[in-house]
């Protein structure tokens, strides 16, 4: 959700809104607990003895991006109040509690939803508190919430669905404009510490025209993922989730949430992916988790999203100006030629240099060209680093080495115009080969507050290249003459969001992608699966190949880099060789067997050559690839 929206559209228009993310704050409670204050007070009633603390916690999380941020008034209830011996402060600490986070939304135009949590002790049959009971406590509490301007409701930590659809038809009685987001709080196994389990929330979702559920609090971003995987099937249900910062560790008597925001925003873009509509965090998500995950919602979500609504309706080659009839596939470079007749190509992925020398990467491309690989493939800033720009590069390779290049292209770091300019200088360069990538967020990178554009993602790109091959520019001007790209896309047969990546794949052919080159590929049956899913389209598939460096390496794989999966026996395999050179070569071999195992249902291959070694990437190709006599002799 972009700022400014929060004053023209109300919460319930961008909750009907699919292709809106709402980002929320994180915790309360644990973020004054850091800032010193602590469990033997009642946090609620900072909103009253000290307003400035909970201001300044207000400011952070709209500073840091949130979208929404919650009033602290989550045990602000007549049951906890009067235990703590603050019944008669009950409507000053809520008023108070709005009041504070309407003032600091006011400024940056953001949403507030008022905090209510459970009662503290469990409705009849399971506890003491009557429904009548538990009725009259929460309407206390949420008249008086949105009486004070409160723009949503948010129903936080409920264990028991009882005491849920209770508070749920509170809100409903007392405002049927008010949204109310439900919010069970679930266990490592995905259900409720009272047994009540993802359907059953749907089913009262449903029941009670809930405008969005999900799930807060309890576990960490890991078993939070769990729960929502099993939502994604009640695909016309607004999700929401605020996972905690896993579990705390004590240190010197006081309990620290350690969970980096690294971490955190890696889950919640898997989160994202899996249709979840509204993000942010409960228990030891701070400021700085909130802030990460901007970038995330932005770069990785919203960027998407934003060019998929764009590209429909401003990025066609099918509409009034067709352009020019395209050249051939087969005549845009040598390796369409091979690949459009049906040979089997090769080429090897080599990492730009991070400083202004090229000598190493020309020595290996002599190297791979002399051994007959087909094309050097180029990355554009992998995993959001500083290094020597591919179309550069590429063109001193095909200079120099006189050896075609595949040339990655990402929509992180440039806008439309910028793109179209760098395009048309690649194709008066003579570079033909290109693959269109979104791009990795800048968080994942040396440059975590660096600006990241999206103007389009991968989808975009394509059919802007499509366009250029039309000879028209995205505003559909003549360009005089037509480029001559042979376009090639990602993609992943691992992802975790399967469906989507499928989609987004049928896409990408759609709007005009010549091939396809996958993520690295570790295990041969979930390519299978892919290339029988795909069984229709008529596209070739290149296989991405990683050889395995060492058991670290492959743990590092695995574990750090998104979307990557490595088999358990695989990890046995290297785990098993401690010497570095042996490892080295038993890389070689698993990259080798799984080549081997699919040559037959792909078109071609895609090596990366590990820390630069273009030798090894040479060992997974022997026997394999067949040198073309006419590409290379000198």
């Amino acid at each position: 959700m972009s700022k400014g929206d929060s004053m023209t559209e109300s919460f319930k228009d961008i909750l009907r809104d699919e292709n809106r993310i709402i980002l929320f704050d994180g915790a309360m409670g644990t973020y004054l607990y850091q800032k010193g204050f602590f469990l033997n007070i009642n946090f609620e009633q900072l909103n009253i003895t000290n307003p400035d603390t909970i201001r300044e916690v207000h400011e952070e999380y709209i500073k840091a991006g949130a979208d929404v941020i919650k009033t602290n008034t989550f045990g602000a209830n007549s049951f906890k109040l009067e235990k703590a011996g603050l019944l008669d402060q009950l409507a000053d600490i809520n008023r108070a509690g709005v009041k504070l986070a309407r003032e600091c939304a006011k400024k940056a135009q953001t949403f507030v939803a008022g905090s209510v949590g459970p009662i503290g002790k469990l409705v009849h049959p399971l506890g003491p508190i009557t429904g009548t009971q538990a009725r009259s406590i929460y309407e206390e509490q949420i008249e008086i919430l949105i009486d004070a301007g409160v723009d949503i409701i948010t129903l936080e930590t409920f264990t028991d669905l009882r005491e849920l659809q209770i508070a749920v038809e509170t809100v409903k009685k007392i405002s049927s404009d008010v949204p109310v987001i439900a919010h069970l709080s679930v266990t490592e196994d995905g259900t409720s510490i009272l047994g009540a389990t993802p359907d059953q929330l749907a089913e009262l979702a449903y029941k009670l025209n809930i405008d969005a559920v999900g799930f807060n609090c309890s576990v960490g971003p890991h078993h939070m993922l769990k729960p929502i995987e099993h939502m994604k099937q009640y695909k016309d249900l607004v999700i929401s989730v605020h996972p905690n910062a896993g579990v705390p560790r004590i240190i010197d008597d006081r309990s620290f949430y350690l969970t980096t925001p690294e971490y955190f925003t890696e889950y919640a873009r898997r989160y994202l992916l899996n249709n979840v509509r509204i993000v942010g965090g409960c228990c030891g998500i701070h400021p700085e988790h909130i802030k990460q995950l901007k970038y995330i919602v932005k770069s990785v979500v919203l960027g998407i999203v934003a060019a998929e609504e764009k590209d429909q309706s401003e990025i066609s080659v099918q509409g009034e100006h067709p352009g020019m009839e395209p050249v051939p596939a087969s005549e845009r470079s040598h390796f369409a030629k091979r690949l459009c007749r049906g040979d089997f190509v090769s080429s090897v992925e080599i990492t730009p240099p991070k400083g202004c020398d090229p000598t190493k990467v020309i020595e290996a491309a002599r190297y791979l060209k002399a051994h007959g690989v087909d094309a050097v493939n180029i990355p554009d800033g992998p995993r959001a680093s500083a290094r020597m720009g591919p179309q550069m590069l590429a063109i001193i390779l095909e200079r120099e080495v006189k050896m075609e290049t595949i040339i990655h292209y990402c929509c992180r770091d440039r806008n439309v115009i910028g793109m179209q300019s760098d395009l048309l200088g690649v194709a008066a360069a003579g570079l033909r080969n290109i693959l269109a990538i979104t791009g990795d967020p800048p968080k994942l990178g040396h440059y975590p507050n660096a600006t990241a554009v999206f103007d389009v993602d991968a989808i975009g790109l394509v059919r802007i290249i499509n366009k250029l091959n039309h000879g028209l520019d995205l505003a559909d001007n003549d360009i005089s003459n037509t480029t001559k790209f042979f376009v090639g896309v990602g993609v992943n047969p691992v992802a975790s969001n399967y469906e989507l990546e499928l989609a987004r794949f049928f896409r990408k052919v759609e709007s005009g992608a010549d091939f396809a080159v996958t993520q690295p590929v570790f295990d041969p049956d979930r390519l299978n699966k892919f290339l029988d899913d795909i069984h229709d389209i008529d596209i070739p598939v290149l296989i991405g190949i990683w050889p395995l460096a060492s058991y670290r390496n492959a743990e590092f794989l695995n574990s750090e880099i998104p979307e990557i999966t490595i088999p358990d026996y695989i990890l046995e395999r290297m785990k098993k060789v401690t010497d570095k050179e042996a490892a080295k070569l038993e890389g070689v071999a698993i990259a080798r067997e799984t080549l081997f195992s699919l040559k037959s249902r792909i078109q071609g291959v895609q090596v990366s050559a590990p820390f630069g070694r273009a030798d090894l990437a040479v060992k997974v190709l022997e026997g394999i690839i067949t040198p073309d006599p006419e590409y290379h002799t000198e």
